[in-house]
């Protein structure tokens, strides 16, 4: 009986050892995942961007002077003052700018996507697109103004005057709203690029463009047939600010101490001086 004891105590002692055995193992092996998850997640955005050596910019080129294409050393390059704020914003990241063109109405989606990393094309901030993308502060503000025919200038000096006519406007951007609010009794006309724009315009496919002040000096400057009209808009002065997916306040942040400094020093205000004159000697 004893000896028969004796087997079953050392089964019993065998058995809770082993299970004991492997909870241990389960637990070793539970908490290596747990910290290969935290490796994981730990790396942000800004870490990666920094791991890879470039940050992905995605813009429209079409929009002069925030961005543009223009030829040098018989190549197309994409230029402009939102290009050149990309350029030291990767310079402070120590990173390399990457350049992707795309059409203004494609550039969230491609931002969700994950093909791009960041957004600088004379995009408003407005509560809307903070929905489904965080940004930067603003980094410049303009007004907006109405373009028209300079044989039509005389003709079109109010909001009334555009009634059952025809505005342009770029698909996707802020312009969109301001016509639906402030010219209900217009025909709002969204076209994908500025340069869209001012073709229907110069062509007479419409009558007046609603465009951003310093795009619009640029295209009035490079067309004599061009005017900006004495309409005023009533437009909330939103600005410009860089987009970027959202859940990634580290990359934010500090893309923030770039514009901080930028507009502190006034950098910005050359930039777009630049870049004006740049397009304007097209």
């Amino acid at each position: 009986m004893k000896k028969r004891y004796f087997k079953l105590a050392a089964f019993a002692l065998t058995a809770i050892l082993t299970v004991g055995l492997s909870g241990c193992g389960s637990n070793k092996s539970a908490g290596d995942n747990t910290n290969s998850d935290k490796q994981v997640k730990s790396e942000s955005k800004l870490d990666e961007i920094k791991k890879k050596g470039k940050i992905v910019l995605g813009t429209s080129p079409d929009y002069p002077p925030y961005e543009f294409i223009k030829e040098e050393n018989g190549k197309q390059t994409v230029v402009g003052f939102d290009i050149e704020i990309a350029k030291l914003i990767a310079k402070d990241l120590g990173v390399e700018l990457e350049i992707k063109e795309m059409d203004f109405k494609g550039l969230l989606s491609a931002l969700q996507a994950g093909s791009i990393d960041m957004v600088l094309a004379g995009m408003t901030p407005n509560e809307d697109r903070k929905k489904s993308v965080d940004f930067s502060n603003v980094y410049y503000t303009a007004v907006q103004k109405v373009v028209v025919r300079a044989e039509d200038k005389d003709k079109i000096k109010s909001i009334d005057d555009l009634k059952g006519k025809k505005v342009g406007v770029q698909k996707g951007a802020i312009q969109e709203e301001i016509a639906a609010k402030q010219m209900p009794n217009s025909e709002a006309k969204a076209l994908s690029k500025i340069s869209d724009i001012t073709l229907a315009l110069k062509t007479k496919k419409i009558d007046a463009a609603i465009i951003e002040e310093p795009v619009a000096k640029s295209n009035v400057s490079a067309n004599s047939d061009l005017a900006i009209s004495d309409i005023n808009l009533k437009t909330e002065e939103a600005g410009s600010a860089v987009a970027f997916k959202k859940g990634n306040k580290e990359l934010v942040d500090e893309v923030n101490k770039t514009i901080e400094k930028l507009i502190q020093d006034k950098t910005i205000d050359k930039l777009v001086t630049e870049a004006t004159n740049l397009f304007e000697s097209k």
